[in-house]
């Protein structure tokens, strides 16, 4: 990255990570909501769905898998069409049995990181077990500059899995990304202390933006067919303050089925679910209807303290 455009990245976003936290000109009795699609980037089903999502629904922002084949396409369309509030999704597991997936740099570069076969481990404990915190920072550097390189402008920076959380030593490589770029990172206690285990009054400081509230479906939902209904709940009961609802749109097509035809928690179906109730009407009338008020990442700085 050129030392011109990282400075328009630390002039933008500094002041915004260092003067947000307070977020002095809510209201505090309003409610605040993003609504972040994950995953764009992983294929082209999931691109369509995004997209979908982003010009037809009620989603408004997203965050892009720089080492998958949909990345491209997805950059393209980014490129393209810039006011869409977008992000990197760092990403350093792949979940997928069918879709295998790994860094961007050489496997060779960062052995700890990926699997006999250059991919990446399917789960967050495996690289917690092997991953070594240099290699890690290599990688999340290199996915980020891709980023860049590609044209993207992004107003944040989270984790695929919320894998950077899994230790306080990549959790701290994942801030120092941030800082170094000049990009905020998604923070959240809950995605802490549910998902990696650490504790949020262990490793967040006053320095540390974080969304308050995070909200996200469980496989139990959809095992029941209830997915759609806890959206509309979660919808229907949010409270004043600031909140993201994390959902990962795709189309439940011959591609996304190949992809995730033995992972149903977070599979084709599901995610077919996520792009049907963020592309209708029952979830554009709750949010007329109780005056919420929709935010992106990069309108949030205009609630910063002066």
């Amino acid at each position: 990255m050129s030392e011109a455009l990282r400075a328009v990245f630390m002039d933008r976003s500094y002041a915004f990570m260092n003067e947000s936290a307070s977020m002095s000109k809510m209201d505090k009795d309003s409610i605040y909501l993003m609504i972040h699609a994950d995953d764009a980037g992983l294929c082209h089903s999931e691109n369509r769905a995004t997209i979908e999502c982003l010009e037809k629904g009620s989603v408004n922002s997203c965050s892009v898998m720089v080492n998958c084949t949909g990345f491209e396409e997805m950059a393209a369309y980014l490129r393209e069409n810039p006011h869409f509030d977008h992000g990197i999704h760092l990403t350093l597991t792949c979940e997928w049995h069918r879709e295998r997936f790994g860094p961007v740099l050489s496997p060779s570069d960062v052995p700890s990181l990926v699997d006999a076969d250059g991919h990446f481990f399917k789960n967050r404990k495996t690289l917690l077990e092997n991953a070594k915190p240099g290699e890690v920072r290599k990688e999340v550097w290199a996915q980020i500059k891709r980023g860049l390189d590609f044209g993207l402008q992004p107003s944040h920076i989270d984790s695929h899995m919320y894998s950077m959380g899994v230790s306080e030593s990549l959790f701290e490589i994942y801030r120092e990304a941030g800082r170094e770029f000049g990009i905020p990172v998604l923070i959240n206690s809950g995605l802490l202390s549910d998902i990696s285990g650490l504790d949020p009054k262990e490793v967040l400081g006053p320095e540390d933006f974080e969304i308050p509230f995070v909200h996200y479906g469980d496989f139990s939902d959809f095992q029941q067919d209830k997915l759609g209904e806890f959206y509309q709940n979660t919808l229907e009961n949010l409270g004043p303050g600031l909140h993201m609802l994390l959902i990962h749109p795709a189309f439940d097509d011959e591609e996304m089925r190949r992809i995730t035809w033995d992972h149903p928690n977070f599979g084709s179906g599901w995610r077919q679910v996520d792009t049907d109730f963020f592309t209708g009407d029952k979830c554009r009338q709750i949010i007329e209807e109780r005056n919420i008020e929709l935010v992106s990442w990069g309108e949030l700085k205009s609630f910063r303290s002066p």
